[in-house]
């Protein structure tokens, strides 16, 4: 009898071979191929559930994101609730941190996060995950922004427009320096800068 092959079990499976090969090799030797190869698959099978290179590439670039997402909508419940307890700003920045490569596996995938990023200058079929996760970004730093500016807790006034902005890019541009000079810019080095931002939109503390 034939083995019963779950789809969105092996389109997962696949996609998770493209993440492991851009992370270990470049996003350039995520070829077919070499993906079929990584998955222990033929590279028909490969083919059957994915319509060419662009629509794997979009697939696998979700499931990057679903990840990173995934971990940080647990951070963002938790500083969010109305609930929770302790140093709100200590909270903020656990949250905010989830989107920087402090650990190996936060490396990885700032690494191979900004592959997509690059490939996408010259492969239009990316850009639109693209906007989503970064429209994502910014609405996670408009929301503890938002919800920090209703507990009194930023300086009055703030152009939250703008502080969104900030911030993200802020974030933005840590990731990139992590990945680009590890042995420069440390997990220590990205919280401290993290904080220091933070403290300048924090209202003084009674």
């Amino acid at each position: 009898m034939p083995k019963i092959v779950d789809p969105a079990e092996r389109r997962q499976a696949v996609a998770d071979a493209v993440l492991r090969v851009a992370a270990r090799e470049g996003l350039d030797h995520a070829s077919l191929r070499n993906v079929a190869d990584e998955a222990g698959l033929a590279i028909g099978s490969v083919r059957h559930y994915f319509d060419g290179s662009s629509e794997l590439m979009i697939f696998a670039m979700g499931e990057l994101a679903r990840r990173i997402e995934a971990r940080i909508s647990t951070r963002a419940a938790a500083l969010l609730d109305p609930a929770a307890t302790g140093d709100r700003r200590e909270r903020t920045v656990q949250l905010l941190a989830e989107t920087l490569p402090l650990d190996a596996a936060r490396r990885e995938e700032a690494g191979v996060w900004l592959s997509f990023v690059s490939a996408a200058r010259t492969r239009p079929e990316l850009r639109g995950r693209l906007a989503t996760m970064q429209a994502g970004l910014d609405d996670l730093v408009r929301r503890v922004l938002t919800e920090t500016d209703r507990v009194g807790a930023l300086v009055p006034g703030l152009d939250l427009d703008l502080e969104t902005r900030r911030l993200s890019a802020l974030l933005d541009g840590l990731a990139l320096q992590a990945v680009q000079h590890p042995l420069l810019v440390g997990p220590d080095e990205l919280c401290a800068v993290l904080r220091r931002h933070l403290d300048t939109l924090a209202a003084p503390r009674p």
